[in-house]
């Protein structure tokens, strides 16, 4: 919205800082990062009156997490009110990208409230059906990955574009729809799997948010692209200010989210971002980085794939508990120690997944 401004600069004033996107990136930061310290703690205080027990928590997992009952969920709405106003305050609202990665994550953050509802509502650990959740997500992440289909370039429509092998494209025809679909519900579903442990899914979540969105400034821009040989998908640059304000409002929910948690993300929080990552890693044609800079989700979600295939087979489990973060728990790990080890992988994931910018 505030670029806009810019159409009373003369070329030499401060209105002319709107036109920058970094400069705008800056103001989305801070604006989220505002927005969860001011909100934060009026919204706990609202979500702990209505939801009087807070979330239920599961009776067969790790005992530690007894001592848990009674914090209450949904603290996405957090992070994604601070995304959502820092977006529409610093991007520019005509670019198609923009709006691609808002409806995704609203989208996806309206089914995890649902969930999170359903379940303070009725005190159970079961909310809206598995099935049903899937199906509307696939909704959802089919029409995200026909619109980026219309907005992509021509000679990248259909496209899946390959890291460090140059210019290796693989035509996929009508099959990339189904292909964005699955990386946009498995980034959702990924994420919603790995938040189990106080911090342990935000952290990872603002470092894959921050690297895709140093990916989407420099494809976004013919300079950058034409040096470090990568595909150029004109416009994605103004997500940097979407990823910028997604990592002011994690920073400002993280304040509340540390050991002890004073509050829960919740699936609305979980879906959204999980969402917004698919989404961003279909419109900045980097899906398979995605996959390197989100290695952490992938691991959590292989985890719980393995132990189930695994147990309807032999009846026997691979890890004391899925997904994987409850197997080292279940194995004496403290809570902190297995988030900060986790948030470790994170980072050094990322930068091998910036690395892929430049290996080539």
């Amino acid at each position: 919205m505030l670029y806009w401004l810019t159409a009373l600069s003369d070329g030499g004033d401060l209105f002319n800082l709107f036109r920058y996107i970094t400069f705008r990136a800056g103001g989305a930061f801070m604006t989220a990062l505002l927005f969860g310290f001011l909100f934060g703690r009026p919204l706990i205080n609202v979500l702990r009156r209505r939801q009087g027990k807070g979330q239920p928590i599961r009776s067969d997992g790790p005992e530690g997490h007894i001592s848990k009952a009674g914090t209450p969920t949904m603290g996405g709405l957090l992070i994604v009110g601070a995304l959502l106003t820092s977006t529409l305050l610093w991007a520019r609202l005509d670019n198609p990208y923009v709006w691609l990665v808002l409806f995704v994550t609203m989208a996806f953050g309206a089914i995890g409230f649902a969930d999170d509802y359903a379940k303070v509502s009725k005190q159970t650990v079961a909310g809206v059906p598995g099935k049903v959740r899937l199906l509307l997500g696939f909704l959802i992440a089919g029409v995200a990955g026909y619109w980026a289909t219309m907005y992509h370039p021509v000679e990248l429509q259909n496209q899946l574009a390959f890291p460090v092998f140059k210019d290796a494209l693989l035509n996929l025809g009508i099959l990339f729809i189904p292909f964005a679909m699955f990386v946009i519900v498995g980034a959702a579903n990924a994420v919603n799997l790995t938040d189990g442990l106080d911090g342990l899914a935000i952290m990872p979540v603002m470092i894959a948010a921050g690297t895709l969105g140093i990916i989407a400034y420099a494809v976004g821009r013919v300079d950058f692209t034409e040096y470090l040989d990568v595909h150029y998908v004109p416009g994605t640059g103004e997500i940097l200010i979407f990823t910028a304000g997604l990592f002011g409002g994690g920073l400002g929910f993280l304040w509340y989210n540390a050991p002890p948690a004073a509050v829960f993300m919740g699936d609305t929080g979980s879906l959204a971002l999980g969402g917004a990552l698919g989404a961003i890693a279909v419109a900045t044609k980097h899906e398979i980085v995605l996959g390197i800079v989100g290695g952490l989700f992938v691991l959590e979600a292989l985890s719980v794939i393995i132990q189930v295939l695994y147990f309807k087979r032999t009846g026997k489990r691979v890890f004391l508990m899925a997904p994987i973060h409850h197997h080292y728990e279940k194995k004496g790990w403290a809570e902190p120690q297995i988030v900060i080890r986790f948030w470790i992988i994170s980072l050094i994931l990322a930068l091998i997944g910036l690395a892929t910018l430049k290996v080539r």
